[in-house]
């Protein structure tokens, strides 16, 4: 037999104990009780259903989002399909003056919009490759201040020097790749 927790009467079923709580104690029901008996005024915010409903239109916004970033190779350029493009250049980088050798195999058809194929050049099969995503193909982290290489981050808060050029200019490695570019990345101690 429930008990009324407001006023200490008992009935005998669920539906009689919902009943007296809607017509004897409206005003002071928590938000619980307001719930069980179909409202929602007693807790000031949102009802459960509405409660899920923003919560499905959160999840759906952030998917959104997560797949527009995925598409976007970091400057609003789309990089296309595999297949959509098919240009060349090179990449000279040295880290505390070791130069990295792209002819291994290492970094040899890893991906299927930027790679090199063992000439030594880098090879897009894409429209809109970035050079930050073409070094991500290769395990390798360029920014404008750090380059992620082998296992160590070296950044310019650190004490190193990051130059990223293209054709002897600096860029930002949002820097969608043209045909024939030459790329440069350099860490160097300060």
């Amino acid at each position: 037999m429930p008990e009324c927790d407001y006023c200490e009467e008992s009935f005998d079923g669920e539906d009689a104990y919902l009943a007296h709580l809607e017509d004897a104690h409206q005003g002071e029901l928590g938000p619980i009780d307001s719930r069980r008996i179909g409202g929602d005024e007693g807790d000031g915010g949102l009802p459960t259903g509405q409660l899920a409903v923003a919560g499905v239109a959160v999840g759906v916004v952030a998917l959104l989002g997560g797949v527009l970033l995925l598409s976007v190779g970091g400057s609003g350029s789309e990089i296309g399909p595999a297949g959509s493009a098919h240009y060349h250049g090179t990449i000279q980088m040295s880290v505390l003056g070791d130069r990295v050798d792209f002819t291994q195999e290492q970094y040899q058809l890893r991906d299927d919009r930027f790679h090199f194929e063992g000439d030594g050049r880098w090879h897009a099969h894409a429209t809109g490759v970035t050079l930050d995503y073409g070094m991500e193909t290769l395990g390798i982290g360029v920014t404008g201040s750090s380059v992620r290489f082998q296992g160590t981050n070296y950044t310019e808060a650190d004490g190193y020097e990051i130059s990223v050029t293209v054709n002897d200019e600096a860029v930002s490695t949002d820097y969608v790749l043209q045909d024939g570019d030459t790329v440069q990345i350099v860490v160097a101690e300060r």
